[in-house]
């Protein structure tokens, strides 16, 4: 059908010369994002390049043999592991109850769960030794019935750790419980097979980008907890001193021996930042 002569042609109306000649990046690109965002390139790349260009590496094996240093080192392998490990035992049952439960207050819930991602580490070390201390509202009855104090031992520094890391593995297994439904499930259960088989076979691999993600999550932000810790576990050397309080009192008065560290956690979350961009555990095709 021919257009009426009264018809404006869209190319030629007066917003559209505007939109060509607004974004002469390309691909709807405006020019002048570039400076701003170079800028903001260089001031997240610097301080990680001004790391780099003093490392002593050449003093890097004998620091890292240091007795200090190394327990520093061994303690931050095996804490995030532990917080990570009670984050999945704790969070992934929670993540399905938010995600699939249908009860008064979830979104109340949901909030307190998340409330540990923005809470000042230093108020959640806090309210953990009033929590899970001597004299707290659980610590108090551990410690008068079996002899249990959290407070200033390893397993606390596990503790602390994961109470601000596990809402990013709750998060993140929510999401993916949400994103998978439940038609598989219920295709499978349709077909005769039981609940054990389903959640070992659909519901389990299903999850398990979602999982992976949520755990390397979780153990990145447990590697680098230092608030938290501090206040509930303290700063032992060999029982609760990790990388990130041993970087913290080295650089007082050995700066070597901080960057040396720094490099070390450096290292470690740069590796955790390529697994999660792994498109496999993020379960991109």
């Amino acid at each position: 059908m021919t257009p009426d002569a009264t018809t404006p042609d869209p190319r030629r109306l007066p917003w559209r010369r505007r939109e060509r000649g607004g974004h002469r990046g390309g691909h709807g690109l405006p020019l002048w994002t570039v400076p701003p965002a170079l800028l903001g390139v260089m001031f997240l790349v610097l301080p990680l390049v001004g790391l780099l260009v003093n490392v002593p590496w050449t003093a890097v094996p004998v620091q890292l043999r240091a007795p200090d240093v190394r327990s520093a080192l061994y303690l931050s392998l095996i804490c995030p592991i532990g917080s990570t490990l009670i984050a999945i035992v704790l969070g992934v049952p929670l993540a399905w109850l938010l995600a699939r439960g249908r009860f008064p207050g979830r979104g109340l819930v949901r909030g307190l769960v998340t409330l540990p991602m923005i809470l000042p580490p230093v108020v959640g070390g806090v309210a953990l030794l009033y929590a899970f201390g001597r004299g707290g509202l659980v610590g108090r009855w551990g410690y008068r019935e079996f002899g249990i104090s959290l407070p200033y031992t390893t397993l606390g520094v596990m503790v602390a750790s994961a109470f601000v890391s596990m809402p990013f593995l709750v998060l993140a297994v929510e999401a993916g419980i949400v994103q998978t439904g439940v038609r598989y499930e219920e295709a499978a259960e349709t077909l005769g097979a039981g609940r054990l088989m389903v959640l070992r076979r659909i519901t389990l691999p299903m999850l398990a980008p979602s999982l992976g993600a949520g755990a390397t999550l979780c153990w990145a932000r447990a590697l680098g907890e230092l608030g938290a810790t501090l206040t509930f576990a303290g700063n032992l050397s060999g029982t609760t001193q990790t990388t990130p309080l041993a970087v913290f009192i080295a650089l007082q008065t050995r700066p070597q021996d901080a960057v040396v560290l720094s490099l070390v956690l450096f290292v470690l979350s740069l590796g955790a930042l390529l697994a999660l961009r792994d498109r496999r555990m993020v379960g991109n095709p």
